[in-house]
């Protein structure tokens, strides 16, 4: 139960922080809401997509973000190996490299999370 409850309170913390970005972003465009938002996070940011999608509904209750419609990109992992510079896919973060097996790699893509794009739009 405990392990549920910091997984939760994790994606939530995550989706308040876009809530942040989103309402500071419509506020210097001098608009109201945001219609569509479009987020790239990476397959190895330790994101849980279930929970993020679970507490979305609450984080934006009330924000410029409650009525928008959510789209995300996930990016998968990439690294280079330190020891052969081999450029190679990663599912998890503890993989070695498959062509020399060294464990000494730089994550070069797959730990994002961005807020890539918002529409934004006035009440009328």
């Amino acid at each position: 139960m405990n392990l549920l409850l910091s997984l939760v309170m994790h994606e939530l913390s995550i989706a308040l922080g876009i809530v942040n970005v989103a309402e500071a972003e419509t506020a210097k465009a001098n608009m109201d809401r945001v219609e569509h938002i479009e987020l790239e996070i990476g397959a190895l940011a330790g994101i849980e997509m279930e929970a993020l999608d679970f507490v979305w509904p609450s984080a934006v209750k009330g924000t410029v973000l409650e009525e928008a419609v959510k789209k995300i990109t996930i990016v998968q992992g990439e690294a280079q190996c330190q020891q052969c510079q081999s450029n190679f896919r990663l599912k998890y973060l503890h993989e070695t490299c498959p062509a020399c097996g060294s464990y000494l790699k730089t994550i070069t893509k797959g730990k994002e999370l961005l807020v890539k794009s918002l529409e934004l739009s006035i009440n009328k």
